[in-house]
């Protein structure tokens, strides 16, 4: 029986304050938390698809229950991050066994392209990257269950982030990479204009 595969998005509350802290130092916290808004929303909306379920997974615990009209759809189920870094909270994502696809709302240029890339990518590779231009990544799709401590000593927000996990998923015996198309998060206040010059394109 084949599963079916799942995004999995995760998002922060969207409130004053509780995301975007980078960004927030730029442009104001009220406009921080406009974007952050705006781009939630963008991916969610645009990223729901038939060929997978999309699932929301959130932070803090008590935004469970809140209702965010026009940035959280209320149709999409939702589960909690729990605590620790993100790798405890990633690992927690892909301790099911189905193709999982992990992203954030940082990067409005995904597209359900992309996704699809992603999934269709696990069937002939044991991981699936989307290279983030700060060193990181916006997308790591994998076939779960994960192995046991595959994000341990990784170093997070980090210019070798994406070092490391490659280095780690080569510990598990995780080999066949696929990369998929390179985009910047939105952090920082200059990451704006040029995440506006890549959305004009797609």
């Amino acid at each position: 029986m084949t599963l079916r595969p799942v995004l999995v998005v995760f998002v922060k509350a969207p409130v004053i304050g509780g995301a975007k802290t980078r960004l927030a130092k730029g442009i104001g916290k009220v406009q921080a938390w406009r974007r952050h808004r705006a781009m939630t929303a963008t991916v969610l909306r645009r990223l729901q698809d038939p060929r997978w379920e999309t699932v929301i997974t959130l932070s803090p615990d008590r935004a469970l229950d809140r209702r965010f009209p026009n940035v959280w759809p209320d149709d999409l189920p939702r589960a909690l991050q729990g605590g620790g870094d993100l790798g405890a909270r990633q690992a927690r994502v892909f301790a099911h066994r189905a193709p999982v696809c992990v992203i954030g709302s940082d990067a409005p240029q995904i597209t359900r392209d992309d996704i699809a890339a992603a999934f269709s990518g696990l069937k002939r590779n044991d991981a699936v990257i989307g290279p983030a231009e700060d060193g990181g990544y916006w997308l790591l799709a994998l076939n779960g269950p994960a192995p046991d401590m595959l994000f341990d000593g990784m170093r997070w927000s980090h210019e070798e982030t994406r070092s490391d996990l490659l280095r780690q998923l080569s510990l598990h015996g995780l080999e066949r990479v696929k990369r998929l198309r390179p985009l910047r998060d939105v952090d920082e206040a200059s990451d704006l204009e040029v995440v506006k010059g890549q959305s004009s394109k797609m």
